[in-house]
């Protein structure tokens, strides 16, 4: 028989040889299993906080009558052998605290890049997301943008100056069948696009990865505006001075004050004095700051009152001590 007769003649596989069509059917949809949870690790370093609290108990309630409706995703572990969670870990807390043994999951083959960039995708449909939150997320999905990109690099796969109206995925998926590498520098670009935010504004989000717990807490308090958090990132171990004033004045800088900051500090001319001078300033908004000395009062708070809930505890035991002398008076009348 002539060769060019064979070409168009695709030989079955094994598989599809020795295996009924339900079988075959079956194995093309999405692997659900009752995994214990105790064969789960969470993510390394998950970017997104799990509270108990009211969230979680409506959570809790709602699996405890209807179950897992939706199927949390993870990805084998092959070296370990366990599994790796992706998205879930609200709905696994919530496994955990009503004793239910396992957990209704997803099993996906992915490498550890992918799984990061599925880990923010599926997390950045809550409704709130906290700062802290997207900046630790925009940060790891980018680092594992970079590294699946450089090592396609290593392989010699050719670089693209443009990747417009793709996605992540889609930029990953077409670079492992041979397609060109993203530039580096535009990463953040594509992160913004998907996201609807710049990348700019992704830049700034991952620079408060950069700030203390402290005054990372006071940003997502919004205690701490957006704007002047990122500058202050850029202070290094002047952070704790900045700390220290905030919770002595009770004041918080502006995007002017922190960008001086800022600039004082790549000059090297940044103290202790001129971060107080600077946060000390009269600001609109501050006109009528009260301050008092903190070693005065300091033993009088609670050990473990957070130092932000200070002005709330005053507040509350000024008005105690107000309707104590009304009612001192009141005793004096009759």
């Amino acid at each position: 028989m002539p060769k060019e007769n064979d070409e168009g003649i695709k030989l079955p596989s094994l598989d599809e040889l020795f295996s009924s069509q339900k079988e075959r059917n079956d194995a093309k949809l999405k692997k659900i299993e009752e995994i214990p949870l105790s064969e789960i690790d969470p993510f390394p370093d998950h970017p997104y906080k799990v509270k108990d609290d009211e969230d979680m108990e409506a959570l809790i309630e709602s699996i405890r009558v209807q179950g897992i409706i939706t199927p949390c995703t993870v990805r084998m572990k092959k070296k370990e052998g366990r599994y790796e969670l992706i998205s879930g870990h609200r709905r696994m807390r919530a496994c955990e605290i009503l004793g239910i043994p396992t957990l209704r999951c997803e099993v996906m083959e992915l490498t550890k890049e992918e799984a990061t960039i599925l880990m923010v995708e599926s997390n950045f449909q809550r409704t709130q997301i906290l700062p802290s939150e997207k900046a630790f997320a925009y940060k790891m999905r980018m680092q594992a943008m970079r590294q699946h990109i450089l090592r396609l690099r290593q392989r010699g796969m050719p670089v693209a100056d443009a990747y417009a109206g793709m996605k992540s995925k889609e930029i990953l998926e077409a670079a492992q069948g041979g397609g060109p590498v993203v530039h580096l520098e535009k990463t953040r670009d594509i992160i913004g696009a998907e996201s609807g935010e710049s990348g700019r504004q992704i830049q700034r989000y991952i620079r408060l990865t950069e700030l203390i717990p402290e005054l990372l807490d006071m940003v997502d308090e919004g205690k701490i505006a957006f704007r002047p958090a990122v500058e202050l990132s850029y202070l290094e171990q002047w952070q704790h001075t900045v700390l220290e004033c905030i919770e002595m004045e009770q004041c918080t800088p502006s995007l002017s004050q922190a960008m001086r900051m800022k600039k004082m500090f790549q000059e090297g001319t940044l103290t202790k004095e001129a971060i107080h001078g600077i946060m000390l300033e009269e600001k609109a908004n501050q006109k009528e700051r009260i301050s008092f000395r903190a070693d005065r009062f300091a033993p009088l708070f609670p050990k473990n009152l957070p130092a932000y809930r200070r002005e709330d505890y005053v507040v509350a035991a000024l008005e105690h001590y107000g309707k104590y002398l009304a009612r001192k008076d009141r005793d004096q009348e009759r």
